[in-house]
């Protein structure tokens, strides 16, 4: 059967690629044909799009590249009638996606949504328009489902995709050295926006931490050049692309990107410090739209502030210094926060299928035909 899936972002390559994989194991002859990254064509799509060339942050951000925004949606519709799929798979990035499955809706394709908008952090009302053009819609938090009930819009709870993920990269040793000295990681992100936004500060911290070997995690979607000139000042700090479990099996604390990265690197016990900035308006308005008292993925689930976040104004040498000094001397903080990333995982190791469930919905729906 013939497959075309979305996704925007690295996280949504990650997640997307694993599901490709389980669902060629149920369907071998699968034509698949995405918008996506590397893992997603490792798995056997055809990518169309890389989501390097996609992922644009904040409001401000999606205005300045609006044309660019609407000629990819065109050139998205046109793709799929041309390719005539049995089902449209759309993975997060939302912004876009949701356009194109309400559009997919009105031409008469089936589709199915995996990792769900956020809705229960803001814009609420878009899940009448979930409920109206998705066919069946995966969802990856356990509160999620009963959220979606509420609203009598049964959904389905698959487990989370990064459980079966970092399980696996846990079984096997950092193929990195450590070496002497402790290691600092730094995950500024997988956009080229917050990479510029958030590097250089992370950096301008990082050279007060003697003793620390600092590792940046490189985007997949990223050039090396990107960072060469934010890190030619700095001594003993070391840029390593597609390894960041690698880093994060080594390191000894982070300094992460608010999103996906903050849960893997909860998941795979580093201490951690989150930080966020985007266009002062964009933030503006986003304050007073999102109803969570969080923005770390772990503070949300475990419904306090268990790792710091450090976001906009906040974000700045003083207090960021201050935060790391707290998750690598203050014995008590740590092992606190140890103790929350083993709740984390006791919340979500229910269930480590996420991506063969998935599978399995998109394969069903695909072969009930349009």
């Amino acid at each position: 059967m013939k497959y075309y899936i979305i996704a925007g972002e690295a996280s949504g390559d990650l997640h997307a690629g694993n599901l490709i994989k389980a669902l060629k194991r149920k369907d071998p002859g699968a034509q698949i044909r995405a918008w996506g990254g590397d893992l997603m064509q490792a798995a056997g799509a055809d990518i169309i799009k890389h989501y390097r060339d996609l992922a644009f942050m904040g409001l401000v951000e999606v205005l300045k590249h609006l044309g660019t925004i609407l000629k990819n949606i065109s050139f998205c519709k046109a793709d799929i009638l041309a390719f005539n799929p049995d089902v449209i798979l759309l993975v997060d990035y939302p912004g876009f996606n949701l356009r194109i499955a309400k559009w997919a809706h009105q031409q008469g394709f089936r589709t199915a949504y995996y990792i769900s908008p956020t809705v229960w952090a803001w814009k609420e009302n878009r899940i009448h328009h979930i409920n109206k053009y998705v066919d069946e819609m995966m969802v990856i938090l356990p509160f999620e489902e009963p959220f979606y009930a509420k609203f009598n819009y049964p959904v389905h709870y698959v487990g989370h995709p990064l459980v079966e993920v970092i399980n696996a990269a846990l079984e096997t040793d950092s193929v990195l050295e450590k070496g002497p000295g402790k290691v600092l990681a730094l995950l500024p992100g997988s956009r080229t926006q917050e990479i510029k936004k958030l590097l250089p500060l992370m950096l301008d911290a990082a050279a007060d931490m003697p003793g620390y070997r600092v590792i940046i995690a490189q985007a997949p979607g990223q050039d090396e050049q990107l960072y060469a000139e934010m890190i030619a000042p700095y001594k003993n700090v070391s840029l390593i692309k597609n390894k960041t479990y690698d880093i994060l099996k080594i390191a000894d604390a982070a300094i992460v990107a608010s999103g996906t990265a903050s849960l893997e690197t909860a998941l795979m016990g580093v201490p951690q410090v989150v930080v966020y900035k985007t266009n002062a308006l964009t933030y503006t308005i986003a304050k007073k739209m999102v109803k969570i008292k969080y923005v770390s993925l772990l503070n949300i689930i475990l419904d306090k502030l268990s790792v710091v976040e450090l976001l906009q104004g906040d974000f700045n040498k003083a207090q960021l210094s201050k935060a790391l000094e707290d998750i690598t001397t203050n014995q008590d903080n740590i092992d606190r926060i140890q103790s929350d990333y083993t709740r984390l995982w006791q919340y979500l190791a229910k269930d480590n299928n996420a991506s063969e469930n998935a599978a399995g919905i998109v394969f069903e729906l695909a072969a009930r035909g349009k």
